[in-house]
């Protein structure tokens, strides 16, 4: 299952995409939309999703910014928390790369490029402990309130929600870091 931004892989009802094998997802439409709640519902049943925590595609290699909260508040908010395994991938942007004629993208996929895909050491969170830590970062904090609800377990407040959701998430990017250098010495130059 993959979780899949409506703008990119929806929006030509592409019958794949709609086989029941990827979530649409908004941008921009925050981590409580509706079809998150199928994402979390999946993860409940047990089944592998892959998210793109970055909420962005980069063709270009940069360092990994920070993180949208999504991943991060279905890792929180699942009953049986999820092990996350973090991978990295290269050599996608010559598949398709941005500018191939004319300044546009093929119209198919390039063959006979190389991907590398680096996947990292499976990663589980102690989910009570970094609601405490939340909980006494968040004491001293203003919210904009209201529109967040109360997570299940815990009951943790919008501050205190925020911070955990930023603690997952900048775990996962420091790992996603990691692996983008590692898989980087493995990449030949361009000749």
């Amino acid at each position: 299952m993959e979780i899949t931004s409506i703008v990119i892989l929806f929006r030509d009802r592409c019958v794949i995409c709609w086989s029941g094998k990827c979530i649409p997802i908004t941008r921009g439409g925050g981590i409580y939309q509706e079809h998150m709640n199928e994402a979390l519902d999946r993860l409940n049943e047990g089944a592998w999703l892959h998210t793109f925590p970055e909420g962005k595609v980069f063709p270009e290699d940069a360092p990994i910014r920070q993180l949208k909260w999504g991943t991060a508040s279905l890792i929180a908010r699942a009953p049986v928390t999820p092990i996350v395994l973090p991978i990295i991938h290269h050599g996608f942007e010559k598949v398709m790369p941005e500018n191939y004629a004319f300044g546009r993208r093929p119209p198919v996929p390039l063959w006979n490029q190389e991907i590398k895909i680096v996947v990292g050491e499976p990663m589980e969170f102690n989910l009570p402990e970094l609601r405490e830590m939340a909980l006494s970062q968040s004491r001293n904090s203003s919210t904009s309130g209201g529109r967040w609800p109360r997570t299940i377990l815990g009951g943790l407040d919008e501050a205190a929600q925020r911070c955990l959701y930023m603690t997952i998430s900048d775990h996962i990017r420091s790992a996603l870091e990691s692996l983008r250098k590692f898989g980087k010495s493995y990449v030949k130059p361009e000749q």
